[in-house]
């Protein structure tokens, strides 16, 4: 009988410690917050496959082709070339690229890049805080196009056109 409580005890505790973390993971889960059209695009710094840092704010003025991808991802593959076709073109224009890969190892994303013959900014969100916490970015490719006051005008979750690509960029040109 003496060991079936000291069992029933044990077993009670247990139970009760796993209650209690699934209560505290429940309740203490911070909310992502869902970025749409219309909101301020939050800043971020990320270090650049050049080495330097880059931030969101230092394109104030700008408008920006923010790109989150992987180099696993077919569609990123395909819509890659079109947008390095593009990319110095709108850079006159007063568009800027910033590609944000996902986590990824800088042996892959250098491979890729040689690959491809990418020049615009290439950055790397190794603890992925940026594309998970700050953009909740799911889908990948997903493209924010932000405006010259850093408020985002359009949200692309999937491949794009070469021709939806220049429409896009041109239709963040500062004025």
């Amino acid at each position: 009988m003496d060991k079936k409580k000291k069992r029933l005890v044990i077993r009670g505790a247990i139970l009760l410690v796993l209650a209690a973390a699934i209560v505290f993971a429940l309740t203490s889960k911070k909310e992502t917050k869902v970025l749409a059209v219309g909101d301020k695009a939050p800043n971020f710094e990320l270090q650049a496959m050049n080495g330097e840092k880059v931030k969101l704010s230092d394109y104030e003025g700008q408008g920006v082709f923010l790109n989150f991808w992987g180099t696993w991802c077919p569609p990123c593959k395909k819509e890659m070339p079109y947008i390095e076709k593009h990319f110095k073109e709108f850079t006159n224009k007063g568009v800027q690229v910033l590609s944000v890969n996902i986590g990824e190892s800088e042996f892959k994303v250098d491979t890729f890049i040689k690959q491809y013959g990418l020049t615009f900014p290439v950055l790397i969100d190794k603890n992925k805080s940026v594309s998970r916490n700050s953009y909740n970015v799911v889908p990948l490719p997903t493209t924010m196009l932000i405006d010259k006051n850093g408020v985002i005008q359009k949200i692309i979750t999937r491949e794009m056109s070469e021709a939806e690509i220049v429409s896009l960029m041109e239709s963040i040109q500062p004025e």
